[in-house]
């Protein structure tokens, strides 16, 4: 049973708390549903005492626990703090031996925006990929200049640590961590309830450092850029073997290492990741945006978006298009 802390400090944004917790809760839900399971997961929410904090944004959020009572857990997620992180880092004192201890254990560490910044001070981003806010990205790399920080990714993986540029995209985090615990058919169902017409696939967008217990793989880099490069007309992995000069058994081997999933399972997610955008911005037809991103088969490629979209192509392009709003001017 995952143990979720979410670590509560005055400076938080609400919502890259709620949001997390409101994904959290749908998914425990849907496993109880489908399992019967009394309790699927657990989350509590740290603070320095007990007393209620009024948030950023005027919400008021009562703690479960302090953080001195904070002990062995599975993700420790630490919110976005508003505007200048740097008051913060000063007055919560407890949350950088905190995270040290969390890392310790190689517990899951999630930072949001500019919560990376607890982590930076507490010593373990040194030389690992990150990622922040934007608008700190220049004063992030002169506080922290051994941090490898990705401007262009809003998330990133270093090994069991996590950082995501915005409170958007701890959905995908969340919804990855999901299938993590409880599988793909949970997470699937999950990610229906919760705008599935903005989120994308982790795999497909996220800075992924050393797979856990791996080094960095040039082989895997050269494979990724050559399949996102050729996502749009029929391959084959014995074709990207042959052009990497390897076996494709090594190439599945190393590739799964790295990243978590097979050279196949990250073409898939590309495709179905241009399918959703040509869904959501076009009036082309399934069978057009079939072949536009390499199926010549449009009844296969139904298929395929189902199992990872949760909806046909149809029902979903009906699902984004009933968001999709205009404002006019009389």
């Amino acid at each position: 049973m995952p143990h979720v802390v979410i670590a509560l400090y005055p400076t938080a944004l609400a919502s890259s708390i709620t949001l997390p917790v409101e994904i959290l809760q749908a998914a425990a839900s849907t496993v109880r549903a489908s399992s019967r399971s009394a309790s699927a997961l657990t989350i509590d929410i740290a603070a320095d005492d007990m007393n209620p904090i009024t948030t950023s944004g005027g919400i008021i959020l009562t703690p479960t626990l302090t953080l001195a009572e904070v002990g062995a857990a599975d993700l420790l997620l630490l919110p976005a703090m508003w505007r200048n992180p740097l008051p913060s880092l000063r007055r919560q004192q407890a949350i950088p031996p905190l995270v040290r201890e969390f890392a310790a254990r190689d517990a899951i560490l999630c930072a949001v925006g500019t919560a990376s910044y607890f982590l930076a001070e507490a010593g373990i981003l040194t030389d690992r990929a990150a990622t922040t806010h934007w608008f700190y990205f220049d004063s992030f790399s002169e506080r922290y200049p051994r941090v490898d920080l990705k401007r262009q990714h809003l998330i990133t993986q270093s090994g069991n640590i996590y950082c995501v540029g915005s409170v958007n995209s701890v959905a995908d985090l969340m919804v990855h961590h999901i299938q993590q615990w409880f599988g793909p058919e949970i997470s699937r169902r999950v990610e229906a309830q919760f705008s599935p017409e903005i989120r994308r696939p982790f795999q497909a967008h996220a800075y992924l450092a050393a797979g856990q217990g791996s080094t960095a793989d040039e082989l895997v880099t050269n494979a990724q850029e050559w399949l996102m490069g050729n996502a749009s007309r029929p391959v084959t992995m014995s074709e990207l073997a042959d052009i990497l000069k390897v076996s494709q058994r090594t190439l599945n081997r190393r590739f799964s290492a790295a990243t978590g999933i097979t050279p196949l399972d990250f073409l898939t997610r590309q495709r179905v990741n241009s399918a959703r955008e040509m869904l959501r911005t076009t009036d082309l037809g399934i069978a057009e945006i079939a072949f536009l991103v390499g199926y010549s088969d449009a009844s296969y490629f139904t298929q395929v978006f189902e199992k990872h979209a949760g909806h046909i192509p149809s029902a979903y392009r009906r699902i984004v298009r009933g968001k999709l709003f205009s404002a006019e001017v009389e």
